[in-house]
């Protein structure tokens, strides 16, 4: 197995590892609970955290589904980019709030996203699927 083929194998484990905590365990929750219901009470507009947790959500179907689907395979180092700046706004919010814990593990998160969003720019770009380019007409 080459290493590109390892790396990517190591990128796909990681993106899933990542859409399964943006979606289902931080982005669904500002989506679905009640603010004040939240485990870690969050001191913003609910409108704010309702944001929050669409831009996770949709972060973490851009790290999975462009692949999946070989659709629009570019939109996954996008959507890594953007739960990077998701990330940095939590690490200065939890900073601000006197968490540093809390501000470690955001910011430890956001450099995996980093590795992510790099590993799929540069080093191991996903591909359209070669059956989708044979089915459109020549030029």
């Amino acid at each position: 197995m080459g290493d590109t083929k390892r790396l990517s194998m190591v990128l796909w484990i990681v993106q899933g590892l990542l859409a399964l905590f943006f979606g289902l365990g931080s982005g669904a929750p500002k989506l679905l609970l009640p603010v004040e219901t939240l485990p870690m009470p969050i001191p913003l507009p609910d409108l704010f955290v309702r944001f929050i947790g669409v831009a996770e959500v949709l972060g973490a179907l851009g790290l999975v589904l462009p692949g999946l689907l070989h659709v629009r395979p570019g939109l996954t180092p996008l959507a890594a980019a953007g739960l990077v700046l998701v990330t940095i706004g939590a690490t200065v919010y939890q900073l601000a709030a006197g968490q540093p814990e809390s501000a470690l593990f955001a910011a430890v998160v956001g450099l995996i996203a980093v590795f992510v969003a790099y590993g799929r720019w540069r080093l191991a770009p996903l591909r359209r699927s070669s059956r989708r380019a044979a089915l459109q007409p020549a030029n």
